[in-house]
């Protein structure tokens, strides 16, 4: 089995749970459109930081589940930033054959670029919030996209690609 060789193990999926920024304007009308899909896996739709979710899901960082789309699974499977997004598509019907492509070393990538750029909408259209990453990348409305490295670059020695 190829999944072996990634450490994977296969849980089956019968049901996400996507947290979404409830006073984010792009985050709810993709809620919205969410809701309007045929689903191959249930999507419960729940907002970031609620008490809901908080009580539902007690060990997550509540406050990193509002700058980063979060999504649960139903075995406790957790996934962030471009990952979350493509288990979303990949439980609607329509849209799972794209989720695959962007599962790819090559749609990875894309798919990140999607997430950071949805950041920088956001960033711009809320208070001028911050977007960080755990990758080092940062998104900031008035300085643009900065590169950080996983343990910082204060000593010069980064590397930037």
């Amino acid at each position: 089995m190829a999944d072996r060789g990634r450490g994977a193990v296969r849980v089956p999926v019968r049901g996400l749970t996507v947290l979404y920024d409830a006073e984010c304007s792009l985050c709810t009308f993709v809620r919205d459109w969410l809701v309007k899909q045929p689903q191959l896996v249930p999507l419960e739709l729940v907002p970031a930081g609620s008490e809901h979710a908080r009580r539902r899901f007690a060990a997550l960082d509540h406050r990193a589940t509002l700058d980063e789309v979060t999504v649960v699974g139903d075995a406790g499977q957790v996934y962030r930033g471009a990952a979350a997004w493509v288990v979303v598509l990949w439980a609607l019907r329509e849209h799972r054959p794209l989720a695959h492509r962007l599962s790819t070393p090559a749609g990875a990538r894309l798919a990140r670029g999607a997430v950071l750029t949805a950041a920088k909408w956001r960033g711009g259209q809320w208070g001028g919030r911050a977007y960080g990453r755990g990758d080092g990348w940062a998104y900031d409305p008035h300085q643009g996209w900065t590169y950080t490295g996983p343990g910082g670059c204060d000593d010069g020695a980064c590397a930037s690609g």
